[in-house]
């Protein structure tokens, strides 16, 4: 027992007083002649013993009586350890998208805010954290209407980040309770579990589970072109059922365009094939209905206008191998002898190609320096009879490249760099037996450029990396059958292509983006990104002839948006919620050595409010004061 008053019990002390005023208390008595007393003396013999029976009950009452009063005004007490112990309490509730998932009609996201908001003490001061968002020494008052009206978050925080961000909102003071709940489903994507953040903490883990486990999700959604006037979109889903057909629509914008049905194999998964016009701009949008997690029942892409690459290259060459591989299409092509190019409309470039130079004069190489420096791409094809020292001076600037000396020697092409950017999914599969191109004579190199195609002897043939791309030797066909070789279409056009940073039909939310627009802005001008009732300025950087726009944190929601110039739409660009919450695969708390884990939050909340509450037995002493008080009464009225 323990005293909320303990100096009050010095009190005690005073009840010696009653008992030396009882002990010590003597009565005189006055001697009286009087005849035959021997009666009498018996009468007062039994009388006396009688009265004093009476006081020793009289004083022990009191002395119980006034006893029961000092330890009542003590106010005793039965509490636990941590009872007695200033308390702080961080939670940290999930809101990931696989909180979605339902449970009696209700996603466990909000039924989880509606027990923290029925089960916590509406007084008690507490911290909560989201995977995004925190409400730090709040009641569940001043946060009430946040947690209700709470977004779901595409982001996951895992279990040791949670626990470093929890750290954070606990106070440094010692001598503190200190509890971290814990509200999740607790996928297995979230980490090993552990058991505490340290000695002090108590963590309590509230493992949230849907009834069902089973959640179809559209994955992804890819493009082929075709020659024809359609292409192909084929989506890919998965988490269906073997044998289950499960209807999916394809909408641009908001109008039907087709409709299919999802076929699953025995792993769960399915593809699904759309046809769609090729060459014309499609809002797609791709849809299923699912009872499980909602945000991966919609799917956007999109299909813009392809804008023309513009490639300018400064040739001494008779051929026309450049002209072949850059159509109209795609390109708008244009070839100048060096002494007819004018170097104003160099930075309205997005390719310039030096083929066949003997030498590159010094106002060009301060021309093409500022040019690749504004994000162009630069491809040199030097001459036989190149001027060493001038391409040196220029090509210094570039991973240190030097062309050391020339090498009369027939070589054969023999290694390609499968995994360099050029030739990422060009290929099946590598292949190393195929029609070997040669070279008669070239040049060999120092520099810390990349190989992107080398020759026997690992000498490089092609190098370069970031817009800058340059040869060991002439292509001409004097020289080379390089122009003959397949691999010529793929290195070009991908060179090329690369220089303008094309939109993918979508893009994944929370991860680092960028495309080019190709527009010419004024120094104050910004491009803005927005869809219906939500706008946003990305990172950009402005090029004379293009603009990079960057994607990493916004936007925050998945949808079409439009890429605007003072309100004028520029093309379109789609986002995707990461599909990594999709699978519900959940870890084993019973893992947990020392684990302290509770089916629900309400079950918490009656454990922690019974191992914080405090015994109060100070009403009962008053009770037994009062009753002493009626005993006393009824030894004066009935005890003589």
């Amino acid at each position: 027992m323990q005293f909320k008053h303990p100096e009050i019990l010095w009190a005690l002390v005073l009840l010696l007083i009653p008992i030396l005023v009882h002990l010590f208390q003597l009565r005189r008595f006055k001697k009286t002649p009087f005849t035959n007393v021997a009666m009498l003396q018996k009468v007062v013999s039994e009388s006396r013993k009688s009265n004093t029976l009476k006081k020793w009950l009289l004083l022990l009452t009191r002395l119980l009586l006034f006893t029961a009063l000092i330890i009542a005004f003590a106010q005793p007490f039965f509490a636990s350890r941590t009872a007695l112990q200033q308390k702080e309490t961080v939670v940290y509730l999930d809101d990931s998208f696989s909180m979605q998932a339902k449970s009696n009609g209700l996603s466990l996201m909000e039924k989880s805010i509606q027990d923290l908001i029925k089960n916590i003490d509406p007084e008690s001061t507490f911290s909560l954290f989201t995977n995004e968002r925190t409400f730090k020494n709040v009641t569940i008052k001043d946060i009430q209407n946040n947690l209700l009206s709470l977004p779901y978050s595409h982001k996951q925080l895992n279990l040791e980040e949670i626990q470093l961000k929890a750290g954070t909102l606990f106070s440094n003071t010692s001598n503190t309770s200190r509890d971290l709940v814990l509200i999740s489903d607790f996928q297995t994507r979230m980490g090993a579990l552990t058991n505490s953040l340290d000695s002090v903490t108590s963590t309590y883990y509230i493992p949230i589970r849907p009834r069902e486990v089973q959640n179809i999700s559209i994955d992804s959604a890819y493009l082929e072109n075709g020659l024809t006037e359609q292409s192909k979109l084929t989506a890919l889903l998965s988490g269906g059922s073997n044998s289950e057909n499960l209807p999916i629509s394809l909408y641009n914008n908001e109008t039907l365009i087709a409709k299919s049905s999802a076929d699953f194999n025995s792993n769960g998964k399915a593809q699904v094939e759309f046809s769609v016009p090729s060459n014309e701009e499609l809002n797609g949008h791709l849809r299923i209905v699912d009872n499980s997690l909602g945000y991966d029942n919609q799917f956007f892409f999109n299909i813009n206008k392809k804008e023309k690459i513009k490639v300018l290259a400064i040739s001494d060459s008779d051929s026309d191998y450049l002209e072949r591989l850059f159509t109209q299409d795609e390109f708008i092509y244009y070839k100048y002898l060096l002494n007819q190019v004018d170097y104003s409309v160099l930075d309205q470039q997005n390719v310039v190609i030096l083929d066949n130079l003997k030498a590159i004069p010094n106002s060009l190489q301060k021309v093409l320096r500022t040019f690749k420096e504004d994000g162009g791409t630069l491809i040199i094809v030097p001459s036989i009879e190149s001027d060493l020292t001038s391409y040196n001076q220029f090509l210094s600037g570039f991973f240190a490249t030097r062309f050391l000396e020339d090498i009369n020697v027939t070589k054969k092409i023999t290694n390609i760099s499968f995994q360099h950017p050029l030739y990422k999914n060009v290929f099946e599969k590598e292949v190393y037996n195929f029609q070997y191109p040669n070279v008669k004579q070239f040049f060999k190199i120092q520099s810390r450029a990349p190989k992107i195609l080398s020759l026997e002897g690992d000498e490089a043939f092609l190098s370069g990396a970031d817009g800058f791309y340059f040869f060991s030797t002439s292509l001409e066909t004097q020289n080379s059958n390089f122009k003959n070789s397949p691999l010529i279409v793929p290195t070009f056009y991908n060179m090329a292509a690369f220089s303008l940073k094309a939109a993918d039909a979508y893009h994944t939310l929370g991860r680092t983006n960028a495309i080019d627009i190709p527009i010419s802005l004024g120094s104050d001008n910004i491009l803005s990104v927005s869809k219906e009732g939500y706008e946003f300025i990305p990172l950009q950087q402005a090029f004379p002839n293009k603009v990079r726009l960057t994607f990493g944190d916004t936007p925050t929601v998945d949808g079409i948006f439009g890429i605007n110039n003072e309100g004028n739409p520029l093309k379109n660009i789609s986002f995707n919620y990461p599909r990594d919450e999709s699978t519900l695969s959940y870890l084993d708390i019973d893992t947990i050595e020392n684990k302290s884990s509770h089916e629900s939050i309400t079950s918490l909340f009656e454990f922690l409010e019974a191992e914080s509450s405090i015994t109060a037995y100070w009403k009962w002493f008053v009770i037994l004061a009062l009753l002493l008080a009626l005993v006393e009464v009824i030894i004066q009225k009935f005890v003589t």
